[in-house]
């Protein structure tokens, strides 16, 4: 796609605000701009959604509740087998605008929309599939009845690194349980999320069933938390953020899942196959230039294969082409913005000045923009201890190494964080992959392999990464509640 035609893409994506099957501007007029991550030019301006706007949204959702969750669970997986079609047929699209707001690589943005599209297949197979129970009452006094219904109105927030994939990830789930929902995308990539809409409507979604808020004022539809009508609430994003959100809908006690802040330990041992725990790098640690919640955070590498590791993972790491995200060839892309590049930029400084080694880093090559938010390929040794970059996460295509002598002592710094959300483990030993692997403690672990993430597998963490799980067979039961009905028999 030439510049000219991803122009023409840009400018025939929606930009208003979706309520009630429309897209409309916001109702004070206020905008806000999309910036291009590659060069810091404006890709365009998108409607800002007030606080009237998210009441009229959940105005309109709410109406629709009630025929939305009794429309026969066949039509809606029609819909949502519908949407995957029409997202796989638009992929070419979909990658380059994903490419134009996040500055990511083409085959990461396209592989997304492959992840993403396979959450409306996945979902269109489990509405049909709710089940109940019926029973006897075990003291014979009557029989008890299981029924699941949706929860209902539900609000969803999504951050940026996928602006496809976690949309899907929440939307598809909701309205195959029957629930309508609002979402507010983030504001650095709203594009994917308006045409995400305009796919379900052209997919034959109801009106009224689901609002896409982009703002540049995320109170503004936060502060739906305080509606008692509002029965869900799904967040994926920081930490900190997340907590304060989730505590705002339990005042109303909401169902609520929060997938949150990860750091990933990544253990290489001694008996692991070097070539494949180096290999793996390439997705576990560079896919969308490490800006992914699941992204190998904290290299742990047993130190009889420390050196080797390093110089084949470091080979890996080289072979890695920067540029803008929406060019050919290129295979990462920018940061999302300045703020990440003053994050991941002060990580690796706080580490330097304390004596760690680079054997990898430190330069950009010549011919990118001045105004793109690049970092290079970096790859640090020998890391103090007291460094930031051993306990923050650090989001961004930085490889940081320690070294450890026993499996004791692997477990204890893999399990030193207050976040357990992803993990990844090298051995070639099954028993041992498996002692170790009960013994990590988050929610996902991945044993010789880079790759964490499948719609028909339940995704999520735990301790502060976060409550519930998106996916798999557990991700519509986030949406539905059970109802015991008691019958005498």
């Amino acid at each position: 796609m030439n510049s000219t035609d991803l122009q023409q893409l840009i400018d025939t994506t929606p930009t208003g605000l979706f309520i009630g099957g429309e897209f409309t501007d916001a109702d004070n007029g206020d905008t806000f701009e999309v910036i291009n991550p590659s060069d810091g030019s404006v890709l365009t301006t998108v409607a800002s959604a007030s606080e009237a706007d998210a009441r009229r949204a959940l105005d309109v959702n709410a109406d629709a509740q009630t025929t939305w969750g009794t429309t026969p669970a066949r039509e809606r997986a029609e819909i949502l087998r519908r949407t995957y079609e029409y997202l796989i047929d638009h992929t070419e699209e979909l990658a380059y605008l994903q490419s134009a707001e996040l500055g990511r690589a083409l085959p990461d943005s396209e592989a997304e929309v492959t992840y993403g599209a396979e959450f409306f297949r996945w979902f269109a197979e489990e509405a049909v599939r709710v089940r109940g129970d019926y029973r006897h009452a075990p003291n014979g006094a009557g029989r008890i009845i299981v029924h699941e219904q949706p929860v209902g109105p539900s609000l969803a927030i999504t951050p940026w690194n996928f602006p496809l994939a976690m949309g899907a990830r929440k939307i598809a789930p909701a309205l195959a349980a029957g629930c309508t929902m609002i979402i507010k995308p983030a504001s650095k990539t709203p594009l994917t999320m308006l045409f995400l809409a305009k796919a379900l409507k052209e997919s034959g979604l109801p009106d009224g069933v689901l609002a896409v808020l982009p703002t540049g004022h995320s109170a503004n539809v936060s502060a739906l938390l305080g509606d008692a009508r509002l029965r869900k609430f799904t967040f994926t994003g920081s930490t900190e953020v997340g907590q304060m959100l989730g505590a705002k809908a339990a005042e109303h006690s909401m169902k609520v899942s929060l997938e949150l802040g990860g750091n990933a330990p990544y253990i290489v041992c001694a008996d692991a196959d070097l070539d494949v725990a180096a290999e793996a790098v390439a997705v576990a640690k560079m896919r969308g230039a490490g800006q992914v919640c699941i992204a190998a955070n904290r290299f742990l590498v047993h130190s009889s294969v420390k050196d080797e590791f390093v110089a084949k993972a470091t080979e890996v790491m080289k072979s890695f082409r920067i540029g803008p995200g929406t060019e050919d060839g290129v295979t990462y892309g920018p940061l999302s913005g300045a703020d990440q590049l003053e994050k991941v930029s002060g990580l690796v400084d706080d580490a330097m000045e304390r004596g760690a080694n680079r054997p990898l880093g430190g330069e950009l090559p010549d011919g990118l923009h001045p105004d793109g938010y690049y970092y290079p390929a970096t790859v640090l040794t020998d890391i103090a201890e007291g460094s930031e970059i051993l306990t923050e996460e650090i989001f961004g295509p930085v490889l940081a190494v320690s070294t450890f002598d026993t499996d004791d002592e692997a477990i204890a710094m893999a399990n030193n964080t207050p976040f357990g959300l992803a993990s990844y483990l090298f051995t070639e030993n099954l028993t041992h992959a498996l002692d170790l692997a009960e013994r990590i403690e988050a929610g996902m672990v991945a044993v010789n392999k880079g790759a964490l993430f499948d719609p028909a597998a339940p995704f999520g963490g735990v301790k502060e990464s976060g409550l519930g799980r998106e996916g798999g067979f557990e991700g519509i039961h986030e949406f539905l509640e059970p109802k015991f009905i008691s019958l005498p028999l």
